[in-house]
């Protein structure tokens, strides 16, 4: 299961890795660009998630995890990376970062040519 946005790619390649074809989402809005807004829940779910692997991109200051945590309590809650304030709300995570480090993911990244640095240190 993935919090979307942020969760669907990563739950894409979890899901691919261990043959899942079944992803569903819990659809919350708390980020627009780099403010955090208000939470609004715009999917939930119907079960409280036993059996269920939970993925998002980043737990940050855990507003959006407990929201989650609540409609899913008995899911396995992984991310990325983990700030401080949220790391205690998930299960598991693999980086730690700092509570105030804005984290630019791939995906939300426009893709533009970059010049080799060896061309770079020519001029």
């Amino acid at each position: 299961m993935a919090i979307t946005r942020g969760g669907l790619i990563p739950a894409a390649l979890i899901a691919r890795e261990l043959n899942i074809r079944l992803i569903d989402t819990v659809c919350i809005k708390s980020y627009d660009y780099m403010d955090q807004g208000g939470l609004d829940i715009m999917k939930g779910v119907d079960h409280d998630g036993d059996g269920w692997l939970l993925v998002d991109d980043l737990v940050d200051t855990g507003k959006t995890a407990r929201a989650v945590r609540e409609m899913l309590p008995k899911a396995h809650f992984v991310t990325i990376y983990a700030k401080p304030e949220g790391r205690p709300l998930v299960d598991q995570y693999l980086t730690e970062v700092a509570q105030q480090c804005w984290i630019q993911f791939p995906w939300d990244m426009g893709i533009a040519y970059v010049e080799p640095l060896a061309d770079q240190m020519k001029k």
